[in-house]
């Protein structure tokens, strides 16, 4: 069956044309590279993996739960909405949370495929171009491990959630080199980034949490990526320049503070959507949800030195300004060893499991003797 037969709604079988503008840029210096930006590269190099052998695809995911939450984690948990549905309706509604997420975890990663080709092709130094072509082998992992998920654990797609859309549209629209870097590499990746760890830490389905940790363990590097390549660039902008980043950078962000607010399932589901949404806006786990959406992204911005008034005015309406105080090293480290711990752990499951057989088999040696 195609994935366009399980959206829940239609969506154009035609592709979605974004005309990208600037120049694709060659440099004939193969020499020099700044030595932080080439050392990415090489662990990008180092840590390339497989996703159809490194995750265990065996485990089972109930798809009217994905994550395995409590339903006080629902942001209608408590509503008389959801006091007034059934087990049914509720199991439903679970389906398409689920579906909605992962499929607009899977457009981002299909976005941030082809910025990363992008980033090869336009930006003018070649030890940032080495990075972004580990960067893309990456994206397109993550856009084949994120189908497989969503086809096979949950069966349902949602088309792509236009603030996304709209973002990733202006990213490659703009003639300017480091657009695309500041709308991917900060602004998609730091809040996906964010939205993966909150899943991974709240989640207790074994296949989830593993999952979004091998995803985590590469994003880290993407954004530390886009940090180093815009930070040197940034501090020779004019005055001037510098706005019209940081113009971007908050419409950037407020598009998407809304691309995780779930509108599109209640609108499908036919539910009250105004009432939906006030009760998702003012209930305290989405006001939890949205603070920590940005804490990979507000210290970025602040490190690569977009930090104007108009910027941090729009962070403190948002109630996410503290979050420029997170240190995004330690962060990262964080997110490395998660994913080592994934993998002895499942080598020391695969080890017990060897023994396990090793002491049936000479138990069975010795009834036979």
């Amino acid at each position: 069956m195609s994935s366009y037969d399980r959206y829940i709604s239609p969506v154009s079988r035609d592709t979605w044309n974004v005309p990208a503008a600037g120049a694709s840029r060659f440099t004939w210096e193969y020499d020099n590279g700044r030595d932080r930006l080439l050392s990415l590269y090489q662990k990008g190099k180092d840590k390339q993996w497989d996703s159809q052998t490194r995750i265990d695809w065996d485990l089972e995911v109930d798809p009217t739960n994905v994550a395995g939450l409590p339903e006080e984690f629902n942001p209608l948990f408590g509503s008389d909405i959801w006091d007034k549905m059934s087990e049914k309706e509720r199991q439903e509604f679970g389906r398409h949370q689920g579906s909605w997420l992962f499929s607009q975890f899977l457009h981002g990663e299909q976005g941030a495929l082809n910025v990363s080709a992008r980033i090869v092709q336009s930006v003018p130094d070649l030890d940032s171009k080495f990075y972004a072509a580990t960067q893309t082998m990456d994206e397109a992992r993550h856009v084949e491990l994120y189908a497989k998920f969503v086809d096979e654990k949950i069966g349902m797609y949602y088309p792509v959630n236009q603030d996304l859309a709209r973002l990733l549209a202006e990213s490659l629209e703009d003639s300017r080199w480091d657009l695309p870097y500041l709308g991917m590499q900060v602004l998609i990746e730091g809040l996906a980034l964010a939205a993966f760890g909150l899943y991974r830490d709240m989640a207790t389905n074994p296949l989830v949490k593993q999952l979004l940790a091998y995803v985590m363990q590469d994003e880290a590097r993407h954004v530390a990526f886009g940090r180093l390549a815009l930070k040197d660039y940034y501090a020779e902008l004019s005055t001037k320049e510098r706005a019209e980043r940081e113009e971007f950078v908050v419409e950037g962000c407020y598009l998407m503070r809304d691309r995780f607010r779930g509108k599109e399932i209640f609108e499908q589901l036919d539910m009250p959507v105004d009432r939906c949404m006030e009760y998702v806006d003012n209930s305290a786990m989405y006001t939890l949800y949205q603070s920590h959406l940005f804490s990979r992204i507000v210290p970025c911005v602040r490190d690569v030195g977009l930090w104007g008034d108009k910027v941090q005015a729009a962070y403190a309406d948002m109630g996410v300004l503290d979050n420029a105080k997170a240190d995004l090293e330690a962060l990262m480290r964080q997110d490395e060893e998660i994913a080592e711990r994934h993998d002895e752990e499942r080598a020391e499951e695969r080890e017990l499991a060897v023994r396990k057989e090793e002491v049936a088999a000479a138990i069975s040696l010795g009834e036979a003797g």
